[in-house]
């Protein structure tokens, strides 16, 4: 059952959920660790999306290899404490990088370190500002986390951490295809 969990009582994911008719709860403190472990009871996958703050490291330990998170860059470059928004697109630019993207990982107990799910390359273009290399990456993290939730939750609880790998036209993990990319 889908639970839509948010550290800010004005996160717009909320009154998606709310006009879908899935339950909501607004933490009041998202460092408490049990106030988060109440909130995320019984989930089979907690999936992070603009959720910036540290998820405490019992949270982390109940929910090892079920946790994952979007990072708006090719991890593991580009990532760590203050590493989030607009930062991130800066920092790539400053560098001279000719490729961002997009990174699905799991969650540990270190900002953007866990291991990588999945990855969608973005070309950095010339002319690119912050702001539209954001636009492109942001178009690429809309398909590629809901591509790679579907296949999480299709594969179940996993013993050791999932790679998917973009081939063709679908995400491929050991021998078995997953995903197809939609047009």
């Amino acid at each position: 059952m889908a639970h839509v969990v948010s550290s800010r009582p004005d996160a717009g994911a909320l009154e998606r959920a709310r006009r879908a008719g899935v339950p909501t709860t607004v933490l009041a403190d998202p460092g408490d660790a049990d106030e988060l472990l109440r909130a995320l009871a019984g989930a089979d996958l907690v999936v992070l999306a603009g959720y910036m703050k540290r998820v405490p490291p019992a949270v982390v330990a109940r929910f090892r290899l079920r946790m994952i998170n979007i990072h708006p860059a090719l991890l593991p470059g580009f990532g760590g404490a203050g590493m989030y928004g607009r930062r991130v697109h800066e920092q790539v630019l400053a560098t001279g990088a000719t490729i961002s993207g997009a990174t699905v990982h799991y969650v540990d107990e270190e900002y953007d370190h866990g291991p990588i799910i999945a990855q969608w390359p973005v070309p950095v273009l010339a002319g690119d500002t912050p702001e539209t290399l954001a636009a492109r990456v942001r178009e690429v993290e809309h398909r590629l986390l809901p591509l790679v939730v579907t296949e999480l939750a299709r594969r179940g609880v996993p013993q050791v951490p999932v790679r998917l790998s973009a081939v063709g036209s679908a995400f491929v993990a050991g021998d078995s295809v997953g995903i197809e990319f939609g047009g």
